[in-house]
């Protein structure tokens, strides 16, 4: 250095710099360090960056205002530099030689300018339109020129004037250029010409946000605000980053997995050769995937099975490769994140030992607090930009698994796909593919976590020397233990998921025959069912919670039982080893440190674990055998034929045997060839062959021109109406009416809500079965083919419009005239008008010919129609009578309101409220995909142009209220319900608790500061033992007060809250009236019972623990400090109020984006299990593209909400945590102000504390925002449990005697009836008594009010006006079990429980076996339930699924016999019921109940002709009422009836 700076500017003098209070450093350092330093950076970084430049090229960016002045200021910069220069040479002319360094340090300052220059031009050429490069070299060329700057004015104050004035006034010039620069370095430019930016209409701000910017996230405030001023919507969310999307993101990988496969196949062929001569290659129809399995020779020499595997195609290899690199950056900022982590343990250790100092200049003091603010600062900084970089791999990685196995799915060939469900695919889809994404944002912690653990034990040992070995042997103790603790909890979670799914079932089951628990009074053992399951779900969350006590436990004592071990070994080993606040404060950071990486890593392996296992699933998917696309050739156009078929042999796999064999068929063009065949003789087989569906394993198929396809059972995609029948074909008005005219679908859309653009569910569930059929035929027909394959399109659809289709469609006279088509049929009356027959027998074609020809044959054909012939001709005359009685409409087949039932009161139509039910929105939180189709209901009404009057009728029918949303805050209200479910003494105790256990745990560190004070007074020998044990009873009992409080807490109150909440809101639910579940979808309340009881059973409990624990933490440190030095207090006030403000941004925006995300993945699944199911139908329209694209727009649609959530917690991140650098900042200024009275146990005490305190104020958010989004189920539970209830089950002063009724007389007077309030009457007024032992039918028309009248006996419509009494007793006084219990109904649906067969009888278990085994003797069910093996025990499955409908009907007819009360009410079922059960229902009735009282509501007049008396409504009133034979004498409403039936003249 002498030699550059000549010996008289020596380079470093300590007495200048270190050991004055006004420090200054030497000329020549300032000359050549600093002003070399910004040099050195920016012509080392400029290499890369150029080369950057030149890869990446964004458009250039036109020439502004700013970008003129960075560049003038470039050039004058230069200038200046090289006026130094000049000068020096200037100087040597004149004689003054001046030491080398002043000739070099401008020259390269001048260059480096230049660069610079070039530079700011080149970017704006290359579109970047805030560059970092230059931002930190003008900012560090600052950061340098700002010590010349202060030793300048220094020296010119201390002499009287300027030795060297131009050197001088140049540096000034510089210096102010420098600042410039630096300050329009912060701007932006504008965006570039021609970047999607500017077409964009919501782009996201990221892309043109600047360096500053991008570092600090500050580009999402714009969206935190939106969303804290009104909750965000769909429509507010950015457009995604280019990059991230699947249209970049899919082919990336899709692409290195080809690779993969090639590279995998072409090492297979190697090999194999090498090992045997190849067997001849079988001509199969496969396009190669299956690596080792392609002939059974191959296998058997291949016996050695490592080769085979090495031959599979790595998936993991492609994922590296695709997204390794971009990875890799994010693993680059973790590497200096771990290091830097550790800079502050040695910054305290210095600031520690210079409290110690007396006679040393503060400034010291002043640059570690400084200098540990800056350290924390950019920590923070570079942590969250490694996150960044790691949530956006695993994003990224989402999509293109995602895309990747959307795109395979569709390809796939039917042996592949039968190999793996529809559910077991959307699983790869949802769960393998969020795997992979949880990994990746933790696994640098792989390495990271070592490294971490390493550099820790290396700083402690230097720190406490061997001592620290028991220390970390305590950690490693912990580490099974919490890994034990981790396997038992999981285990205790699967049971918990079984029990729940348990109790769900049973909820659902009940919510589903909820009015047949009304009818029977059964709802109390059903609850003591449900409360049976929740008990034992409890029990689990119990002894969880024990184990989760024992894991918080270890997790926070862990740091306390390492020190405590160490500490305790360092003293005692050695009576010279001294525990000082440096030794002790800076090992117990440095253990803070080694907490976080040793309770990451088992988890991090565990997920590897998990993530390899879904690695392997997915690549298996992947690795499927696809369809070769060329085994159905569609180029040949040299013959005449349309379809040929030479030779053909199929099958559906390889490994099965052929479905066909020798298959040759020769269609000429424009003919109509019918396939008929028995069932399973390979009909729709043939057609999978014409497209491509099956394996071809010889001969050749070629079908001529373009193909339209229906399969056997429609598929109807979530789509309007009108969009299933275009299926992304142009819109063309009149060919779209004749079509609809054609597939007899106009009269349909009359009745549809939203006519054509009707919302069709999922599956087509609001259509009918032939509804669904005539779509697809739609689509066909509008897709405008040159052959279609129609497989059995008119078995779904009635015998009329199966012969409308025929006619004018696909027959000779039809539309498609002209086409070749193929029809697969079953009806025989179409065969005489097709061109061509081909019988199919057992997968062969056994004959071929026109109707006559095979008539004369008398082969198999003729003894087809035998078979088949006489069914079809009675159906034939049927339906012509039909067709006469009504030309236009379609009876049965046009009203698509899904019910045959003639019955259509609110109340008793079962089914179509059921499916009702099941359409209606299911929950706000988009829970289930099935919401989706009728949220839209909404809209499609008002698109179709319905007469006003009309659409206002809608909307006052309309049953199902929506479910309301809490939006905006959480109102203080629910915190205190919740608090008082848990016991409000209890949970002022437990804060109380938490606040005790927080300060034995401060207690435990001042004892530990005072304890190293004894340090400096020498005072260490004698009370050793005493510091150790004092200090370890302060930790333990931390530790015991944590566990009890965890106990009382999750273990005690808070599951005593849930159970008491559960409970209310299942009494609530099952003692509301039947109304309210009318009004109330299923699927609603079944939320309430699972989503919103899994929050409150474990996720509030742990929120609130963990929130508790950090405010409290949180708490203490500001109180540690502001203790010490009081001055704190004046900071505090700022910093929790911007604390307060980021938090109120973030968890209002947070939440909005999380329901968002929520509700735009579930169309992601349903959108995928829709595509599966209709693959076939998307490859022979050739419309694979278009549904790739649909999946990839719902994909991004999902990233558009995820990826804000994301940045939100990033931004959230910086800003907290600089609140925590700033307290941490303040805490080592004060130290240092107040050092005079502090001592360094003190200091060590409040900056150690200090230092921790950024992650829990993380925490504190977050669980903030968790415990908001959570605690809402609180609210919705609440509701529920508060439900208006119907009236009391027993009233004690009121019981009906035990026997009663003896006589069984009923009398109605004046009595009146509505649904609902504010409906109509259903009844007006009625009078009548009956006689104890009659039996009465009553009869009426659909909507006369028959069903209301039953349902008014039970009570389960309450009356308007009058009064029914039995036997003298007003029923309106009574419980409501006391009257149930004493009525015996048959409900028209038989609805039965799972469970068995004698629960399904006798619930309550009132009777012994004899009795039940009577019952069903009596009711013809004893035959039956004697064979099964389990008798009695025998299980019935949900709904009774595996009986049949006329069995459930007899046990319905059991329970009847069981009960046998003086008054049966049986409501005939209309048409489920087959005529053989009706008898022996009735015969039963005859025989068991003869001096009983009946009521029949009859649909079929024949059971009640021999009835005492006829009950004939109308309107809700009585119309006639009287002996069947007197009303038939009387030609009235009855005998018109009668009439009708067949059963008079």
């Amino acid at each position: 250095m002498e030699r550059l700076c000549g010996p008289e500017r020596p380079f470093w003098v300590a007495n200048q710099t270190l050991h004055t209070e006004r420090p200054d450093l030497p000329e020549c350092f300032q000359l050549s360090v600093l002003s070399w330093l910004p040099c050195i950076y920016l012509w080392a970084v400029c290499p890369i960056y150029l080369f950057y430049l030149k890869k990446n090229n964004r458009g250039y960016i036109m020439m502004s205002i700013m970008n003129r002045f960075k560049t003038v200021f470039g050039l004058l910069l230069w200038i200046v530099c090289w006026i130094d220069l000049f000068y020096t040479f200037h100087e040597l002319r004149q004689g003054y030689s001046q030491p080398p360094i002043y000739f070099v340090t401008p020259l390269v300052l001048g260059m480096t300018m230049l660069l610079a220059t070039f530079l700011i031009q080149f970017e704006r050429l290359r579109g970047v339109q805030s560059s970092g490069v230059l931002f930190i070299f003008w900012f560090l060329s600052v950061l340098c020129a700002i010590v010349p700057f202060r030793s300048k004015i220094l020296q010119a104050s201390s002499q009287s004037e300027v030795t060297d004035k131009l050197r001088f006034t140049t540096f000034y010039f510089y210096f102010g250029l420098v600042v410039c620069e630096l300050i329009l370095c912060c701007f932006n430019e504008k965006p570039p010409l021609f970047s999607n930016v500017v077409t964009d209409p919501n782009p996201c701000p990221e892309t043109t946000a600047g360096f500053l910017s991008t570092l600090t996230f500050w580009w999402f405030t714009s969206m935190a605000i939106k969303g804290y001023k009104m909750p965000l919507e769909a429509k507010d969310l950015w457009s995604l980053n280019q990059r991230d999307s699947s249209k970049v993101m899919v082919p990336k990988l899709m692409k290195e997995w080809e690779k993969e496969q090639c590279k995998a196949k072409s090492e297979q062929n190697l090999s194999s050769q090498a090992v045997y001569s190849k067997p001849p290659p079988s001509t199969t129809n496969h396009v190669g995937g299956g690596g080792g399995e392609s002939s059974p020779e191959e296998v058997e020499v291949l016996l050695s099975n490592q080769k085979a595997a090495q031959h599979q195609p790595s998936f993991l290899r492609a994922l590296i490769k695709a997204f390794g690199p971009y990875f890799l950056i994010g693993s680059a900022y973790k590497v200096l994140q771990d290091i830097i982590t550790f800079v502050n343990p040695q910054l305290l250790r210095l600031l520690i030992s210079f409290t110690k100092q007396k006679d040393v200049p503060d400034w010291w003091g002043y640059s570690l607090a400084f200098l540990m603010f800056f350290t924390a600062v950019l920590q923070t900084l570079i942590l969250h930009h490694h996150f960044q970089y790691c949530f956006v791999t695993g994003m990224n990685v989402r999509t293109a698994i995602i895309g990747a196995i959307y795109r395979k799915s569709l390809v796939i060939t039917n042996a592949a796909k039968r190999s793996s469900t529809v559910g077991e695919v959307v699983n790869l889809m949802s769960v393998d593919a969020q795997r992979f994404m949880d990994l990746t944002t933790f696994l640098n912690m792989l390495w990271s976590a070592p490294l971490q653990i390493v550099l820790a034990l290396y700083f402690l040992w230097q720190n406490l020397g061997p001592s620290v070995l028991a220390g970390v042997a305590v950690m490693v103790m912990l580490i099974p233990f919490n890994s034990v603790i981790a396997m038992k909890t999981r285990a205790y979670q699967v049971e918990q998921m079984q029990y729940k799914d348990s109790r769900i079932k049973l909820m659902n089951e009940i919510l589903n025959g909820i009015k047949v628990l009304k009818l029977y009074a059964w709802e109390n053992s059903f609850k003591e069912k449900v409360l049976a399951i929740r008990q034992k779900e409890l029990n689990v969350l119990r002894k969880t919670a024990y184990l989760g006590a024992l894991a918080t436990m270890a997790w926070t004592s862990a740091p306390f039982l390492v020190a405590l071990t160490t500490f305790a070994v360092y003293v005692t080993v050695d009576e010279n080893n001294i525990l000082d606040a440096e030794k002790a404060f800076v090992s117990l950071s440095l253990f803070n440190i080694l907490r976080f990486p040793l309770s990451m890593l088992p988890q991090v392996i565990s997920n590897i674990v998990q993530a390899s296992v879904s690695l392997k699933r997915i690549q298996g998917f992947l690795s499927h055998d696809e369809l070769d696309p060329n085994s159905v050739d569609r180029k040949n156009t040299a013959t005449d034929y349309s379809v040929t078929v030479i030779n053909g042999k199929f099958t559906w796999a390889k490994e099965d045997p052929p479905v066909l064999h020798n298959i040759n068929v020769m269609v000429p063009q424009g003919s109509l060839l019918a396939v008929v065949g028995h069932v399973g003789c390979g009909k729709s087989s043939l057609i999978s062959a014409l497209l491509g569906e099956v394996e071809k394993l010889e001969g050749e198929v070629s079908v001529k021109g373009s193909v339209a396809y229906v399969p056997q059972q429609a598929w109807i995609q979530n789509a309007t109406l009108r969009d299933n029948i275009l299926f992304g074909r142009p819109f063309n008005e009149q060919k779209y009416r004749c079509v609809l005219d054609a597939c007899a679908l106009t009269p349909d859309l009359d009745v549809l809500p939203g006519g054509d653009m009707t919302e069709i569910g999922e599956k087509g569930i609001n259509l009918s079965g032939g509804q669904r059929q005539r779509v697809s035929l739609a689509r066909a027909l509008y897709s405008d083919a040159d052959v279609y394959l129609l497989d059995d399109p008119l078995s779904a659809v009635d015998s009329h419009v199966a012969k409308h289709i025929f006619d004018n469609l696909i027959g000779p006279e039809g539309v498609l005239k002209g086409k070749t088509r193929i029809l697969v049929t079953h009806g025989i009356s179409f065969l005489p008008q097709v061109d061509n027959i081909l019988v199919m027998v057992e997968g062969r074609v056994s004959e071929m010919g026109s109707y006559q020809e095979l008539l004369s044959q008398n082969g198999a054909f003729s003894e087809f129609l035998r078979n088949y012939a006489l069914e079809d001709i009675m159906e034939e005359d049927e339906s012509t009578d039909e067709l006469i009685e009504n030309e236009e409409l379609f009876p049965d087949d046009a009203l698509s309101n899904h019910t045959d039932m003639v019955d259509n009161e609110p109340a008793v139509n079962e089914a179509k409220r059921n499916f009702m039910r099941q359409l209606s929105v299911i929950s706000a939180d988009g829970e289930k995909p099935r919401s989706r189709s009728v949220r839209r209901h909404g809209c499609s009404q008002r698109k179709h142009s319905e007469p006003q009057e009309k659409q206002k009728s809608h909307e006052t029918e309309k049953l199902i209220q929506a479910e309301t949303t809490e939006t905006g805050r959480v109102k203080a209200k629910v915190y205190l319900e919740y608090a008082k479910a848990v016991g409000p003494l209890l949970s002022v105790f437990i804060c109380f608790l938490y606040a005790c256990q927080s300060a034995a745990a401060i207690g435990a560190n001042i004892w530990l500061s005072q304890w190293t004070n004894d340090a400096s007074k020498n005072q260490t020998q004698e009370n050793v033992h005493m510091r150790v044990g004092v200090y370890a009873a302060l930790g333990i009992a931390q530790g015991v007060l944590l566990l009890v409080n965890c106990l009382l807490c999750r273990a005690y109150s808070m599951l005593r809250a849930a159970k008491l909440m559960h409970r209310n809101m299942l009494q609530g639910v099952l003692r509301a009236p039947q109304a309210f579940f009318e009004s109330t979808p299923s699927g609603r309340l079944l939320n309430r019972f699972s989503k919103d009881m899994d929050a409150i059973d474990s996720h509030i409990p742990d929120n609130i623990d963990i929130w508790m624990r950090t405010f409290w933490y949180t708490l203490n440190v500001l109180l540690i400090c502001s203790a010490l030095t009081p001055m704190f207090l004046i900071v505090i006030a700022p910093l929790m109020v911007f604390y307060w403000w980021v938090q109120r941004f973030y968890v209002a925006t947070s939440r909005q984006l999380k329901r968002l995300e929520s509700v735009s993945r579930s169309p992601i699944y349903s959108h995928f299990s829709e595509t599966v199911t209709g693959t076939s139908v998307i490859r022979a329209y050739g419309r694979q593209s278009a549904f790739v694209l649909m999946s990839d727009m719902k994909v991004d649609d999902n990233q558009k909400s995820y990826y804000p959530g994301i940045v939100s917690n990033r931004w959230l991140g910086v800003r907290i945590e600089f609140i925590g650098n700033c307290i941490v900042l303040f805490a080592a200024l004060f130290a240092v102000t107040g050092k005079e009275n502090l001592n360094p146990g003190l200091v060590g005490l409040s900056v150690s504390y200090a230092l921790q305190v950024t992650m829990s104020l993380n925490w504190m958010v977050r669980m903030s925002s968790d415990l908001e989004n959570n605690i809402v189920a609180v609210e919705r539970v609440k509701e529920y449990s508060e439900t208006k209830t119907e009236a009391p089950w027993e009233v004690e002063d009121k019981k009906p005697p035990p026997e009663w009724p003896m006589e069984g007389n009923v009398e109605f007077h004046d009595y009146s009836v509505r649904y609902r309030e504010g409906l109509d009457l259903v009844l007006k007024k009625l009078s009548l008594s009956v006689k104890g032992g009659e039996k009465i039918g009553i009869v009426g028309r659909t909507g006369a009010g028959k069903s209301s009248m039953t349902l008014c006996l039970f009570r389960l419509l309450e009356a308007a006006a009058g009064e029914i009494t039995i036997d003298e007793v007003k029923i309106s006084e009574i419980g409501l079990h006391d009257l149930r219990s004493k009525l015996t109904i048959i409900p028209q649906e038989p609805v039965l429980f799972s469970g068995t067969l004698r629960m399904n009888l006798d619930p309550f278990e009132k009777y012994s076996d004899e009795e039940v085994w009577k019952a069903l003797q009596h009711s013809h069910l004893h035959k039956f339930v004697s064979t099964q093996p389990a008798k009695l025990e025998l299980e019935c499955s949900e709904g009774g699924e595996n009986l049949s409908v006329g069995q459930r009907q007899l046990v319905c007819l059991a329970r009847a016999l069981l009960r046998k009360t003086r008054i049966l009410i049986l409501d005939e079922a209309t048409a489920a019921i087959d005529l053989e059960t009706d008898d022996l229902i009735q015969s039963t009735i005859r025989t068991q109940f003869e001096d009983c009282t009946v009521f029949t509501i009859a649909h079929r007049l024949n059971t009640i002709m021999d009835y005492t008396r006829v009950l004939v409504l109308d309107k809700g009133q009585i119309s006639e009422f009287d002996t069947p034979t007197n009303l038939i004498s009387q030609r009235g409403i009855f005998y018109g009836m009668a009439k009708d039936a067949g059963l008079v003249q």
